[in-house]
């Protein structure tokens, strides 16, 4: 039986008022009671989190990250409804010289037809003081529906699923499934949060 044109702008209005919920929800995770520090001691903890997460997947993480200029990780959260969708997300990086580390926002906008809700987290490694900087001092957008596949190997020794996505910097994408294959950007921009970094 056809839905009649009053119960298909009934069922956009719902998922529609879902989706602004849950990005309410979500895209202030810490929520207006808690204090800037406590906000950084959150986002701290998940970073260690998302590492102890990789390591126990692909243990050769580790050794690629102790021996980086720094490290970033970020936790998303993702929606995409009808037509059109988006995510936002923190995160920090960790330089490797005992500097301060930076916290950062995350934010990606996608489009195209689909319904759907999902979580990830991305870490980033720096070969290089100038990549981190670069990331952190400009900002970085991963291009609108890019996929990263190609992978990182050094002196032959291949670092599975370490993933190349911008000269001196890669990356690893954790999904619900374990460690993506191939490491979808979906527009997202990285930009530094100027509150937490106060």
């Amino acid at each position: 039986m056809k839905l009649s044109t009053f119960r298909i702008i009934a069922i956009f209005l719902g998922t529609l008022l879902l989706q602004t919920n849950a990005f309410a929800q979500f895209s202030n995770p810490f929520g207006p009671q808690k204090t800037v520090e406590q906000q950084r001691q959150e986002i701290l903890k998940k970073n260690e989190d998302t590492l102890k997460q990789l390591y126990a997947i692909q243990p050769k993480a580790k050794e690629l990250i102790e021996r980086s200029a720094g490290y970033a990780t970020f936790s998303n959260f993702g929606m995409k409804i009808l037509i059109a969708g988006g995510g936002t997300g923190s995160g920090v990086v960790i330089p490797r010289d005992r500097a301060k580390p930076v916290y950062m926002n995350m934010a990606e906008v996608q489009a195209g037809l689909g319904l759907g809700i999902k979580s990830f987290q991305n870490i980033f490694v720096f070969q290089t003081q100038a990549a981190m900087n670069d990331f952190v001092n400009s900002g970085w957008t991963f291009g609108g529906q890019v996929t990263a596949a190609a992978k990182y190997e050094n002196n032959g020794d291949a670092y599975q699923d370490a993933v190349v996505v911008a000269p001196g910097v890669l990356m690893y994408q954790l999904t619900d499934s374990g460690l993506a294959v191939e490491i979808t950007g979906k527009g997202t921009k990285y930009y530094k949060n100027t509150d937490l970094n106060k």
